[in-house]
């Protein structure tokens, strides 16, 4: 049954049907439970399920995702938020050395299904610690599953394969996009609603299709990359958008395909350009496509600087205008 939500209420679908499915499925973070977050992502959860099962945590981010740790290694589903992007950090250790190793160091004996709520990224007026964008740093540690979805249908279906992924998921949640509103089409008992799924967590979509250019984004910038195609088709230019939808790992082939159509690329997120995610799309792409690339691969995004004040923060980030430029310097090669 479809139903039109916004992305924050998908999620908080997404994790209320996994709380009815599994038993051991729990949801664990500061103030998830009687606040319900403070974007009200996990918004009445503990009231239905109970303060076991929707877990209230002390402000400990290492504390939260090494309890984690422990409850996945006794059998357990956990879902843990970080509050704000920028709160991970005090976790990082217990992520890259535990969660993200233990598969591995234990020659595939021990599973740890853990996904990591972030609500990430800037657009909400707010200031360093609770705007980054930090994915490119966990896409750089083996054992992790990076991913992001950009619309309310896709955070819905990814959640759910996040929860029920055997290996842990960074889950990294476009806060700016929230509250924009998509169909989504729930499921009914797991997965029978199958063809809701587009495709495993890691395969990207083209969202639409073009000739001219390929550009490449996920998460947030998925909706300004549409805008951008939007403005360009009004001068007469066919670009082709491709939501990642995650970024470890990367779904090659589709960029691949698309580039090897348009013949360029350029690739957007907010994250830093300077060893962002996009270097290493620009790197791979030029390795595969060298033959078939009409001008180099373009990267737009963050600023290599500390996340400005709210009132600077426009500046920061990309949009229509920088992303047009790129278009327009890859066009005139």
């Amino acid at each position: 049954m479809a139903e039109k939500m916004a992305l924050a209420k998908a999620i908080n679908e997404s994790l209320r049907r996994a709380l009815e499915e599994d038993s051991k499925v729990l949801v664990m973070g500061e103030d998830v439970g009687k606040l319900g977050g403070v974007f009200r992502v996990t918004d009445g959860l503990q009231k239905d399920f109970g303060e076991s099962r929707v877990i209230d945590t002390p402000l400990a981010e290492s504390g939260i995702v090494g309890t984690a740790i422990g409850l996945a290694l006794r059998g357990y589903r956990p879902v843990v938020e970080i509050q704000f992007d920028g709160f991970v950090f005090p976790a990082y250790d217990q992520i890259v050395t535990q969660l993200a190793k233990m598969h591995a160091r234990s020659l595939g004996k021990v599973k740890l299904p853990v996904v990591v709520r972030i609500p990430y990224g800037g657009g909400i007026g707010a200031v360093e610690h609770h705007s980054e964008s930090p994915e490119s740093l966990f896409a750089h540690v083996a054992g992790l599953k990076v991913v992001s979805p950009s619309n309310a249908s896709d955070a819905y279906w990814m959640m759910q394969q996040a929860i029920r992924s055997d290996d842990p998921v960074i889950f990294f949640e476009p806060k700016r996009r929230y509250w924009d509103k998509a169909e989504v089409t729930l499921s009914d008992g797991g997965f029978a609603a199958g063809e809701a799924i587009a495709g495993p967590l890691h395969t990207a979509r083209v969202v639409r299709e073009g000739t001219d250019l390929t550009l490449v984004a996920y998460g947030p910038m998925v909706k300004l990359c549409q805008e951008v195609a939007d403005a360009a088709a009004e001068e007469g230019r066919s670009l082709e958008v491709l939501d990642l939808r995650s970024v470890s790992p990367l779904d090659f082939d589709s960029i691949q395909a698309s580039v090897e159509k348009t013949r360029r690329l350029v690739v957007v997120h907010e994250a830093p350009v300077f060893f962002g995610s996009g270097a290493e799309i620009a790197a791979r792409i030029t390795e595969r496509c060298f033959y078939h690339l009409e001008a180099p691969v373009l990267r737009v995004g963050g600023y290599h600087a500390p996340y400005p004040p709210a009132r600077l923060e426009e500046s920061y980030l990309p949009d229509l205008d920088r992303v047009l430029d790129a278009v327009d310097r890859s066009l005139a090669y």
